[in-house]
């Protein structure tokens, strides 16, 4: 099964020749990839449910990544969520915090497992509970780990009393990042202690803002590898590069700033995540929605609504009948995808998709790809809500994309 995703994965990164500049980074990325990226997403569900319109008659394609939203959207009591995914490791996460959550004995031990995700109590809970009810890969995959770790009688298991969301490729990048600062006397955790938009935003101009002018952080910023922690494939590095002129250090500034001063820090877990590599614990506000006490009744119920699999949002499509979907999330996966592929997307899309259908993505530049990669007859039959569309990329509290889009099938 990895093998086959590996596969997937390289088919969908490779697109220059390997003795190329370019094609070289791709290579680099998808050996990178080809691991456990994400802790979390980093898509808002916030915007993506506003965008939806979810139904109880809704059928949602998505992406799972960390999964985290294919349970958020389990509030809005759609029909049926597929998650799919080329990444098996991300795919393991997503059926663990199924498992989790149908097997865990309470709210409060769910919360420790995933909400804490540093309690010495979530491994016991793990064998006594969870354990049984998950599939062989998916168990093995968690009770296994590097042969350094194994070395030292720890598995990935142990992620969950060391702090998870310090672990996977997001999380080693998030705290290189932490180190950089604090070898500049930065201490980015006191955001978290903030009390309003007005001391974010001066504590962000005094102690953050500077890192960017910093020679080395404007030397790294122009090195494509050094993102690809945070899932941005060469593609997308070079779609900002161009955007911004050549001006990375300076769209990462303009994006940090969003996401520190943007919104209330009491109710962005992205921001938390970014700058403590946690939840808010304490108030349990500043949380995914899946993880909040209000939600956790109603999405235990609607768990068997979830089905999981490894593979391609084209290899699924070609399997589906149609007009048996209405609802596809497709993250920022365009981005990755020359014209063709994209056509090629979309042409499934235009057959599975029920009349209405409304498809919703993020891409790093601003633009969306749709406008020039589909023939005209196949554009025609969206329709791009570009206003709701910018409308609803200020209100994403990642603030980590160039754009956010919504399409809805005439």
């Amino acid at each position: 099964m990895q093998a086959a995703s590996s596969v997937l994965l390289k088919n969908a990164v490779h697109q220059d020749q390997l003795m190329s500049q370019v094609g070289l980074a791709q290579r680099l990325f998808s050996w990178w990839f080809d691991g456990f990226v994400y802790n979390q997403i980093w898509e808002d569900p916030r915007v993506d449910l506003a965008a939806l319109e979810l139904t109880g008659d809704s059928r949602i394609l998505t992406i799972s990544s960390g999964g985290c939203n294919v349970l958020n959207y389990l509030t809005a009591n759609p029909a049926s969520v597929v998650a799919i995914d080329l990444n098996p490791y991300h795919m393991y996460l997503m059926r663990l915090k199924l498992a989790c959550f149908q097997h865990l004995p309470s709210y409060d031990s769910f919360f420790r497992f995933f909400g804490h995700a540093h309690h010495p109590n979530n491994l016991v809970d793990y064998h006594q509970h969870v354990r049984p009810h998950l599939d062989e890969v998916t168990r093995h995959y968690w009770e296994g780990d590097s042969w350094l770790r194994r070395a030292q009688g720890k598995s990935r298991l142990d992620y969950f009393k060391e702090n998870f969301y310090r672990y996977a490729r997001s999380g080693y990048f998030l705290r290189f990042l932490h180190t950089l600062a604090r070898w500049v006397k930065v201490d980015c955790n006191k955001l978290l202690h903030t009390q309003n938009l007005a001391e974010q935003e001066q504590l962000f101009n005094e102690k953050i803002a500077p890192l960017f002018d910093q020679w080395l952080v404007r030397k790294l910023s122009n090195w494509s590898f050094l993102v690809f922690s945070l899932g941005i494939p060469p593609q997308q590095c070079q779609a900002m590069r161009e955007e911004s002129g050549g001006q990375l250090a300076a769209v990462y500034k303009q994006r940090v700033k969003r996401l520190a001063c943007g919104f209330p820090m009491q109710d962005n877990y992205f921001a938390w995540q970014s700058f403590g590599l946690r939840y808010d614990h304490e108030q349990r506000q500043a949380v995914p929605d899946y993880l909040k006490a209000a939600h956790y009744e109603p999405i235990k119920r609607n768990l068997g609504r979830v089905e999981t699999h490894i593979t391609s949002l084209g290899a699924y499509l070609k399997q589906q009948p149609d007009r048996s979907l209405d609802r596809f999330v497709l993250l920022d996966s365009q981005d990755w995808m020359k014209p063709a592929v994209i056509q090629a997307l979309w042409t499934e899309i235009a057959r599975v998709g029920k009349p209405g259908s409304r498809i919703i993505f993020r891409t790093a530049a601003s633009v969306s790809p749709i406008e020039t990669a589909l023939s005209w007859e196949l554009r025609a039959r969206f329709d791009y809500l570009e206003a709701t569309s910018k409308f609803l990329h200020l209100q994403d509290r990642s603030a980590i994309y160039g754009g956010f889009h919504l399409y809805v099938m005439r």
